[in-house]
């Protein structure tokens, strides 16, 4: 076995074979560009060696500095994670040159399935099922265009070095197939240093469900069961779950086989991935193998006990699986929610900052659930906009699949992330919406179930009523603590109130306490909506979660003072709530409303990042859909099109310039 790895990567996913690493007695070696000089996986690394500048082009993807590292520390072998160098058989063989052992498939493998266009023509020759596409090379907008219209619409357009939804496009047209040609080019140019696209008919209500394999180097080829992976914005994943709720056992047992013999075909060996889309009947079709470790490789190793990173590691060293395919069993059900720095009510646009607050919920055994936290930080480390915007990959297992969500929504609840803008809020509201509880998915599930974007979502009556007594506890407890103060001037006996008002968002909910007296722990009964909710909750001024129960139902929920008042959270809800006398509501109510500026006769910067291209001129008349301007942010480009028709009246930026949130690209006349 290996003495010492070094692991080039970054992030959550270094950290996590640092753990593995660490429990298998072997040394660690951390790579580290200039903006991840304080980074978590430096620090938790047995050894660390700066690579170069914060671009990965500079450090994270120059092999000879990953190279130069292992032969300073005198690592024995590299695990690359996922993402930069794990998928370039170059690198490999680079690595082999040196006597050093590359943790993953060998350069054969990588280049065979490596390659999403050379993968598809090595699954047709083998006779594995793929979507109907052209995979040759495509010369021009106009060759693209001829394509699609043989294929017939709709049509996916996908970097061949692709991944990550990077450099991909549907198109529903000509203009689209255009229009989505140019910017894959560009995204796939920039991201991979490999411009080329092919395309391929796109599945109408597809799910996106792929094969877990693991094989040795003695010929020993095994599946552990399947993820479902349809929850995706930008053909990017937001949540998995491992098994599907939508295969049946013959199913799973023909992808799973037809994974292995692929995997065979190329003499794979290591931990891979064998992607496909299916239909509405179950039908499915090879998409391609990811020859590496996946992002969401964790719900796997909780259903089967696995773990995948270890048998990388021994697979490398020349050891034989320790099990066969009979001995694999999948147990329970577990869910992997994507924690990103973006913000999902302004279209999931990437967020950049320093985490002032970050609290994930405790990790392990509880009850018939169990947490587990993938991260990559830690409070008061920074978000970059170098890298992706993946701050932690929580997951929770238990024995039913509901049973697991539940689990999630309640686990996401006590995560507590302050400083940048995050999608909490949507994977909260997701974990409740009735047709991901259903197991009814498609990929394009965010698409058509919110089609104007994730707003802010509105509480019920029954959770208002739950909310406002949150509220009001936290306000009677903090003011019991204050009546005790040694030094506070008070009324010995002065009775507790009995009338409150809650004002929830616009709205003033009245609440009549039924006991008089405060205790600590809290313990007390509120008449709400003619309804009585027994609240109690150990909850303590200055704690940023509370903890309890509100008519006999089990609460979490994330408590953030401001003036006046305080601002809840809880399943995707967020109020802001102010605890008022009947008399001091009534005077409220007259107060006048602050309108936010109008800036309906602006462009501004969704969110911090890179100016590519300005697309009008100053003068210029422009018709609603128009390209005004692209910005990168994170390797995403996005474009910025008119909502109306209007006319340009002053640029303010230019390319190459960086933006932060909200800065005006240009005002309209």
């Amino acid at each position: 076995m290996f003495k010492k790895i070094l692991i080039a990567n970054r992030g959550e996913i270094a950290c996590r074979v640092i753990k593995t690493a660490r429990r298998m007695g072997i040394l660690t070696v951390a790579v580290y560009s200039d903006a991840d000089r304080d980074a978590l996986h430096v620090e938790m690394a047995d050894e660390a060696v700066h690579i170069g500048a914060a671009p990965a082009a500079e450090s994270y993807l120059v092999a000879e500095k990953i190279i130069a590292a292992c032969k300073e520390t005198g690592a024995e072998a590299v695990h690359p994670g996922y993402g930069f160098l794990s998928e370039r058989a170059s690198f490999c063989e680079a690595l082999e040159k040196e006597g050093i052992i590359f943790i993953g498939p060998k350069p054969k493998a990588i280049r065979a399935m490596g390659d999403k266009i050379e993968s598809k023509k090595f699954a047709n020759a083998a006779k594995v099922s793929t979507v109907p596409g052209y995979l040759g090379v495509i010369d021009d907008a106009d060759h693209a265009e001829k394509i699609a219209a043989e294929i017939g619409y709709p049509v996916m357009i996908k970097a061949s070095a692709g991944g990550g939804g990077k450099g991909m496009r549907i198109a529903w047209s000509d203009a689209e197939v255009r229009d989505g040609f140019e910017r894959a080019r560009s995204e796939a140019k920039s991201s991979f240093g490999d411009d080329r696209v092919f395309i391929e008919k796109f599945v109408v209500d597809p799910r996106h469900i792929e094969i877990q394999v693991l094989a040795d180097a003695h010929g020993n080829v095994t599946y552990l069961g399947e993820r479902e992976c349809s929850i995706q914005r930008r053909n990017q994943k937001v949540a998995e779950e491992a098994p599907s709720p939508f295969l049946d056992e013959t199913t799973r047992k023909a992808m799973g086989e037809q994974s292995v013999a692929l995997a065979k075909a190329v003499d794979y060996q290591s931990a891979g991935t064998v992607e496909f889309i299916v239909d509405r009947d179950r039908n499915f079709y090879f998409l391609e193998m990811n020859t590496r470790l996946q992002v969401e490789h964790p719900v796997t190793e909780l259903v089967t006990g696995i773990d995948l990173v270890e048998q990388m590691i021994r697979v490398a060293a020349g050891e034989t699986l320790p099990f066969a395919q009979d001995d694999i069993k999948l147990n329970g059900w577990a869910i992997e929610s994507r924690l990103y720095a973006e913000d999902p009510y302004r279209n999931f646009l990437p967020s950049i900052g320093r985490l002032t607050r970050y609290r994930p919920p405790r990790e392990g055994k509880g009850g018939n659930s169990i947490i587990r936290n993938d991260t990559g930080v830690f409070e008061g480390a920074e978000i970059s906009m170098y890298y992706d915007p993946m701050i932690a990959k929580l997951c929770t297992w238990a024995p039913t699949r509901l049973e697991a969500v539940d689990a999630m929504g309640e686990a996401l609840d006590g995560f507590l992330v302050d400083g940048i803008a995050h999608n909490m809020p949507f994977l909260s509201a997701l974990m409740k919406h009735p047709r991901w509880r259903e197991g009814r998915l498609s990929t394009g599930f965010i698409a058509e179930e919110y089609p104007n974007g994730f707003a802010p979502m509105t509480p019920d009556d029954g959770e208002s009523a739950a909310l406002a007594a949150i509220a009001l506890s936290c306000s009677l407890i903090d003011a019991n603590r204050r009546e005790r103060y040694a030094d506070r001037l008070r009324q010995a006996t002065a009775p507790l109130r009995e009338e409150w008002m809650v004002k929830l968002g616009p709205h003033y909910i009245p609440v009549t306490l039924l006991d008089g007296l405060v205790t600590i722990p809290f313990e007390m009964d509120m008449q709400i909506n003619g309804a009585t909710l027994a609240v109690a909750t150990d909850w303590r001024p200055g704690n940023a979660v509370w903890a309890g129960t509100v008519g006999g139902r089990k609460m979490t929920a994330q408590i953030r003072p401001f003036l006046n008042g305080l601002r809840l959270d809880w399943q995707g809800l967020s109020v802001q709530a102010k605890i008022f006398t009947p008399r001091q509501a009534e005077l409220d109510k007259l107060m006048p409303v602050k309108l936010p500026p109008d800036t309906s006769k602006m462009l501004l910067c969704p969110m911090p990042g890179l100016v590519v291209a300005i697309a009008v001129a100053q003068g210029q008349e422009v018709k609603a859909g128009e390209t005004l301007a692209i910005v990168e942010a994170m390797k995403m480009e996005n474009v910025l099109r008119a909502e109306r028709d209007l006319v340009v009246g002053k640029i303010n930026a230019k390319p190459g310039e960086s933006l932060a949130v909200d800065a005006v690209i240009m005002e309209f006349a």
